[in-house]
């Protein structure tokens, strides 16, 4: 049982994040900001794949002016994420931005943080502190450590507490997954503001998501955690499926139904792996009606019947069938070939 960290609850358009709403999903485009019908376009691919807030790049003023356009065109939350401008995120403010991500590395100065939190005041826009390794690098040392990622968000905030702003999510985000966690465990321990979790250029699809599963489910399973994104150097859509898999993976929300399947070995007399593929194929799609059912597919006896007994419904295959078990009561021998016929028709 996973207890989650207590924290106050910040509202970003009309998800809510922390004080124990459920943990958001977030993911990024990759194309021009100022490309409406493009940027419109993945928004939507994203939001179909279950992306819950969608952040873009603003890096100029046509950006900015586009996020307006952007808006009447999508449903889910809109988050605008600045650099070195702090210009860009009062417009992006003024064209409706839902959320404004600020980095403390690059926008410093207390008089142009006062105007964007004045303007973030009048329409009720929360503010992401974003921290990562790259705000904070210092040539002195080989790598950030998670007391400079931890520092520099605590000087920020301590900015935004005197200017009496509080509608706050910090990240703390570096490449490295041991600095990374290190940072979030210690400043869950500081401050009640929500966390979004992240390890940031986590690379290219392979290496990313083994580096975010580590670092993000290692966070989550100490209850830390209330948004997530996915870095990978991929289609955002893999982001979005990736993070989706880490919180099924940890019991923290579901998607789709779980199933249980042996690696296989020598023993095996079936083509599990078809078989298995074919049940994920045939369950897409289902939605709520299936998100909570857990299938075991076994390939032999040793494991089996035990793990098909612990499931929803399961089968444990011999040499071409296999034995079709309900709530741990056996219900009837299938022959390999009909047995997601048979899990279908139970399910």
């Amino acid at each position: 049982m996973i207890h989650r960290r207590k924290t106050r609850q910040i509202k970003v358009g009309g998800v809510r994040i922390g004080g124990g709403a459920p943990i958001s999903i977030q993911s990024m485009t990759k194309v021009a900001t100022s490309d409406v019908r493009a940027v419109v376009a993945q928004i939507k691919e994203l939001e179909a794949a279950g992306c819950e807030i969608v952040r873009v790049a603003i890096k100029d003023l046509d950006d900015a002016k586009a996020v307006k356009s952007i808006k009447k065109k999508i449903k889910i939350p809109l988050v605008c994420d600045i650099h070195f401008n702090y210009k860009l995120a009062l417009e992006a403010i003024k064209n409706g931005a839902d959320k404004i991500r600020l980095n403390p590395g690059n926008i410093k100065r207390r008089e142009e943080i006062r105007e964007v939190i004045r303007a973030a005041k009048r329409v009720r826009v929360p503010i992401r502190i974003g921290v990562n390794s790259g705000s904070v690098f210092t040539q002195n040392a080989p790598r950030t450590t998670h007391n400079e990622l931890v520092n520099s968000a605590l000087q920020y905030i301590k900015l935004f507490e005197e200017l009496n702003f509080r509608d706050i999510i910090v990240s703390l985000k570096a490449s490295d997954v041991a600095a990374t966690v290190e940072a979030y465990r210690k400043m869950s321990e500081l401050c009640d503001y929500p966390l979004h979790l992240g390890v940031t250029a986590a690379g290219p699809y392979d290496s990313g998501v083994v580096k975010s599963s580590i670092g993000i489910g290692a966070l989550l399973l100490d209850g830390i955690g209330d948004t997530v994104r996915v870095s990978l150097t991929a289609d955002p859509i893999e982001e979005v499926i990736a993070a989706k898999r880490i919180l099924s993976a940890v019991g923290l929300r579901r998607f789709g139904p779980e199933i249980i399947a042996c690696p296989t070995c020598g023993r095996c007399q079936v083509d599990l792996g078809a078989i298995v593929r074919q049940l994920e194929q045939r369950v897409k799609g289902q939605g709520s009606r299936v998100k909570d059912v857990k299938i075991a597919v076994m390939g032999c006896e040793v494991n089996g019947p035990g793990e098909a007994r612990e499931a929803d419904i399961g089968v444990a295959f011999g040499k071409d069938s296999g034995m079709l078990f309900k709530k741990g009561k056996v219900l009837k021998k299938v022959s390999a070939q009909n047995a997601v016929n048979e899990l279908l028709k139970i399910i």
